[in-house]
């Protein structure tokens, strides 16, 4: 054999024994490169001489299973982590990679193996957890946040379903967090106070850095003097206090990992005093006030007095919400307003139009006591504003729109909270005069009658825009009159003609999959060769029905109440730029097949009312004079006498 190929088989054999000959850890066989290795195998016994061999190993090309480095080397793959992963979280995946045969590669990521590999871990002496998929999982209960660079080494053994096998090795190495650790820049604290403490008064605050901070009281167990606000820190008083020492142990911990955690300890004496806290009347202010109360205005007057019976060395003060407590000031015992309280202002509406602050009371000389009084006031709101018409209210629509076809929208505004909330209304309602409504809440003008630009080009119209809960009583409401324009825009041609354009219809639905002819339309259009095409454009809920040319067919399904359908069904005309349209208003009440009803399908002209709208239909009919009847009558009498004789003569 060439020699190197024997330097190959060195390479590649290390291990030699009476009994085997074994491949090198790590080494690659490719059977394209060489497919035959010659091995001079050289054995000896004590005081003989030297015997020499030769064995000879075939590579045949095959799928073989083979790991790639740096999984494969003896190191092994590095993997590092912060000491903060969550639970069970994927580290390290072992993924196939086809290269030249089945090869078994180390990847940081959590892709799942195919079903045909095997994993095994030789060695147990590590909290991560092998899946049967090739992942690496961080432990059940995380890493210790508190201990410095940890390393974990995973060997692992990978085998297909053939018994082809190789192995590789994973080191992990867990960096400590880069989040910061819970601490007390104050781990021990002093407080003092006097007794009379009221419930759920501040005693002290606590505080803590790192994040996600929370709070809780571990001992005594079960307080009952003290209760710990979780997210401030805040500790506050359970009942009036009297005079005691408590020794408090406060606990700060991450509230996504609890090992994460510090302690503190507030020691805290209640000392007795002669002196009591002022007691004022009232002893808690809730009120409502209009918005329109000027800055200087009187909310309410403490009466308070202490134990002296004097009030002279009593202090007010206000304590709150900045956003909230701006809005008053002290004088004396004075509750007043110290600035616009504006109910239409999206401030006033992020404090849900109520105010709070709390008035404290202190009482000179030594110790300091103080009585709090909280305030509560909710504004109220005024309709102080006019609505206000839209500039420049003209609308353009062609005299072809279809009935209720929207013209435009009339804007109005309103600057009183809720801001714009108006309502709309026509002045003289709607009629032949005037065809066309106003949406209530929208604004949306839509036709509601027949158009003809020769008749009348332009129409005015005069919208009253009143506003909607402005005030607390809904009686105050202020309105403004609008003037708005219609232009008709003249279109050549005649719409499709209808008869009638509206209808009402009772049906009795057949059974469920049938198909049942409700009614035929009779439109027709100039010129009367033009040719009519029929949609429904409206009303059509659940598809239940359709057309077939101008005939209107049910599709019955199984529900089991009546319903009432209002189609609107457009008519088209024409062609190319000339074609216009009509819309036929169709009223279906339909009544479930299993239901008797009074028999089959009636038809009866009605009117549809959306605003209100009136339908009017007009017919020619010609009613002669009396004289004529009567002249009409003798001419036929004896126009039948004359033929009668003239027959009898001829027979």
């Amino acid at each position: 054999e060439p020699a190197v190929g024997q330097e190959l088989a060195g390479a590649l054999l290390s291990d030699v024994s009476p009994w085997q000959v074994t491949l090198r850890a790590g080494a690659e066989l490719d059977a394209h490169q060489v497919n035959q290795y010659t091995l001079i195998l050289r054995a000896a016994c004590p005081g003989e001489d030297e015997v020499e061999g030769r064995l000879f190993v075939r590579v045949t090309t095959g799928q073989v299973l083979r790991c790639d480095t740096p999984f494969a080397s003896a190191e092994g793959d590095v993997v590092q982590v912060l000491a903060d992963v969550a639970p069970r979280t994927p580290l390290y995946a072992v993924l196939p990679q086809p290269l030249g045969g089945l090869t078994v590669s180390g990847m940081g990521q959590g892709f799942p193996s195919p079903p045909f590999l095997q994993f095994r871990l030789r060695n147990h002496n590590t909290p991560l957890t092998l899946t049967r998929r090739g992942l690496v999982l961080a432990p059940d209960n995380g890493f210790d946040p508190s201990k410095d660079t940890q390393t974990f080494r995973l060997e692992i053994e990978v085998m297909d379903r053939h018994g082809h096998n190789c192995s590789g090795a994973v080191r992990v190495e867990v960096l400590p967090s880069r989040r910061p650790r819970v601490t007390f820049p104050e781990p021990h604290r002093a407080v003092t106070v006097t007794e009379g403490v009221g419930p759920w008064e501040v005693v002290t605050q606590v505080h803590a850095r790192g994040n996600n901070v929370r709070y809780a009281i571990l001992a005594p167990v079960a307080p009952a003097l003290f209760t710990i606000d979780e997210v401030t820190g805040e500790i506050r008083s359970t009942r009036r206090l009297g005079v005691i020492r408590a020794h408090l142990l406060i606990r700060a911990y991450n509230a996504l990992h609890p090992d994460d955690h510090a302690t503190a300890t507030v020691n805290v004496t209640v000392q007795g005093t002669d002196r009591q806290a002022p007691r004022c009347v009232p002893a808690i202010f809730v009120s409502q006030v209009p918005e329109t109360m000027s800055p200087g205005s009187t909310l309410v007057t403490l009466r308070c007095t202490d134990s002296t019976s004097t009030d002279g060395c009593l202090h007010y003060a206000l304590e709150g919400p900045p956003s909230s407590h701006s809005h008053f000031c002290m004088e004396g015992p004075q509750l007043k307003v110290n600035t616009t309280l504006d109910y239409d202002s999206e401030a006033m509406a992020a404090l849900g139009f109520q105010l709070t602050a709390t008035i404290v009371v202190t009482v000179g000389g030594q110790p300091l006591q103080s009585t709090r009084v909280p305030v509560l006031v909710t504004v109220t709101p005024v309709n102080e504003f006019r609505p206000v018409c839209p500039n420049g209210a003209t609308f353009t629509v062609p005299e072809t729109a279809a009935f209720g076809s929207v013209v435009g929208r009339v804007a109005g505004t309103d600057r009183d909270y809720p801001p714009d909330s108006l309502e709309y209304s026509v002045e003289g309602g709607s009629g032949p005069a005037q065809p066309f409504s106003i949406d209530r809440h929208t604004g949306e003008i839509h036709v509601v009658g027949p158009l003809d630009s020769q008749q009348q080009k332009i129409y005015r119209l005069v919208v009253r825009l009143t506003d909607t809960h402005n005030d607390l009583d809904l009686r105050k409401r202020q309105s403004r009159l609008c003037d708005v324009s219609v232009l008709l825009q003249a279109v050549r041609g005649q719409l499709p003609v209808c008869i009638p354009e509206v209808q009402e219809l009772r049906i009795t639905a057949g059974s469920p999959g049938s198909h049942q002819p409700v009614t035929r339309l009779v439109c027709h259009s100039s010129p009367d060769s033009a040719t009519l095409t029929y949609t429904i454009v409206g009303g059509n809920e659940d598809g239940r029905f359709r057309l077939e040319g101008n005939t209107l067919v049910h599709l019955p399904n199984d529900g089991a109440q009546p319903r009432t359908f209002v189609l609107l069904v457009e008519v088209w005309g024409g062609s190319g730029a000339r074609r216009r349209s009509s819309v036929v208003a169709l009223v279906v009440h339909v009544t479930p097949w299993s239901t008797p009803v009074p028999p089959s399908t009636t038809t009866q002209h009605t009117t549809l009312q959306k605003e209100p709208l009136v339908v009017m239909q007009t017919e020619a009919v010609w009613h002669p004079p009396a004289w004529f009847v009567a002249v009409l009558t003798i001419s036929g009498a004896l126009l039948l006498a004359t033929l009668g004789c003239t027959a009898r003569n001829l027979l």
